[in-house]
């Protein structure tokens, strides 16, 4: 089936790894059919230079960059183009806010809880490629989304993979879930090699193409452990009923195993565009630019169990995920601080783990779950500042 002609989109994030990968499956289609997709508004971080040639390329009614020291740069290079240019972290909402049929949510972090839910609450179709929205604020984010009657569709290609197969129908009828894993860069290290790795290594993902930060959060196995806590909150599935297996070859994206028996997975090439474009075109499917899968090349798909002796972050998310409560906030908020930590070299691959369990256990929060999202955002403030003072001690 065809895409929906004339869909206006909003792509928050567009200079990250989803955002390019949206924004060249646009030009794609736009190029072989002009005017499939209009984009109405884009944001970046800190990026302005990418922001500004997306935008001349493009042709938004509105940008905006969150970190407003960049404002001047970006307003310059998009002088006489009639694009409006804003910065800071209330543009972001703004953009988010904006009319449109779709909305790509890709801002890294907690700090994209915010503009995604102002596009929630107008009731968007939402493409959500942002797990940590989930993750510090499950219950409250997915009850926004039921009273906005707002469609959110999920682009990890894990989950993307879930709802491919997943009976909406039947939902008493499903035994397990299973997201599976690469098991990224330092699948077969030791602890002692892992204790030396560099950013530099820890980003070198063997299957796909991300972000620093998801990056190192695929080679800690976090990523998973946030994956796990993401699709408990998209699919109403308890914790004992969510699990993962490591897939080296990242084939199989996700399992759901039936109480007949049946198994059903969705398989694919490892490239983002393809979870993007059936989020893109739904509830229609559009073609994407991929390599085609061929398992006769492939010979064999291998599978492990995670060892969460030497990836100790994966088993510290599922007890954050069996707590409740605070603790899927609190996990999220040391494990942003830990990762930027290690990345700027003040701290080893390691010790993200370390940091993260020092929080968990020392943190003076309360048990219970956040009660409102400003509740939520003052918690994770709340945590990463006694994480970053416990770095500096």
């Amino acid at each position: 089936m065809s895409e929906v002609q004339g869909r206006s989109v909003t792509i928050l994030g567009s200079t990250g790894s989803v955002g390019v990968s949206t924004i060249d499956l646009i030009e794609h289609h736009n190029a072989r059919s002009p005017g499939t997709y209009r984009v109405v508004a884009l944001t970046a971080n800190t990026n302005a230079p990418e922001l500004a040639a997306q935008a001349r390329k493009l042709k938004p009614e509105f940008v905006a960059i969150a970190d407003a020291s960049r404002y001047g740069e970006l307003r310059d290079e998009l002088t006489g183009t009639g694009i409006e240019v804003a910065a800071g972290a209330e543009a972001l909402e703004v953009a988010a806010a904006k009319t449109c049929d779709w909305v790509m949510a890709s801002i890294v972090g907690a700090a994209g809880l915010r503009p995604t839910l102002a596009a929630v609450r107008r009731g968007a179709t939402v493409a959500i490629a942002n797990k940590e929205c989930l993750v510090c604020a499950g219950d409250l984010f997915m009850r926004e989304v039921r009273s906005a009657k707002a469609t959110l569709l999920p682009v990890d290609s894990e989950h993307n993979a879930v709802f491919q197969v997943f009976e909406v129908e039947q939902p008493n009828a499903i035994e397990q879930i299973t997201l599976t894993a690469s098991g990224g860069p330092f699948r077969t290290w030791t602890r002692e090699q892992m204790a030396k790795a560099t950013p530099a290594e820890a980003c070198k993902h063997p299957n796909w193409s991300m972000g620093s930060k998801i990056s190192v959060d695929s080679a800690t196995l976090m990523n998973k452990g946030l994956e796990l806590i993401e699709a408990h909150h998209l699919f109403a599935v308890p914790p004992e009923r969510l699990s993962v297996i490591v897939h080296p070859q990242s084939i199989v994206h996700s399992l759901v195993a039936y109480i007949d028996g049946s198994v059903l997975a969705q398989l694919g090439s490892p490239d983002m565009r393809t979870p993007i474009a059936y989020t893109l075109g739904y509830p229609n499917r559009i073609e994407a630019p991929t390599r085609r899968l061929n398992l006769a090349d492939l010979g064999q798909l291998s599978f492990e169990t995670p060892d969460t002796v030497r990836f100790p972050c994966l088993a510290l998310a599922q007890e954050a995920l069996r707590q409740g409560g605070s603790a899927p906030t609190i996990l999220n908020a040391a494990n942003e601080v830990a990762v930027e930590a290690f990345l700027a070299r003040k701290i080893g691959f390691l010790d993200i783990p370390r940091v993260v369990e020092s929080a968990l256990s020392g943190c003076d929060a309360p048990g219970r779950a956040p009660a409102s999202i400003a509740e939520a955002l003052t918690l994770d403030q709340v945590v990463r500042d006694y994480t970053k003072r416990r770095l500096a001690t």
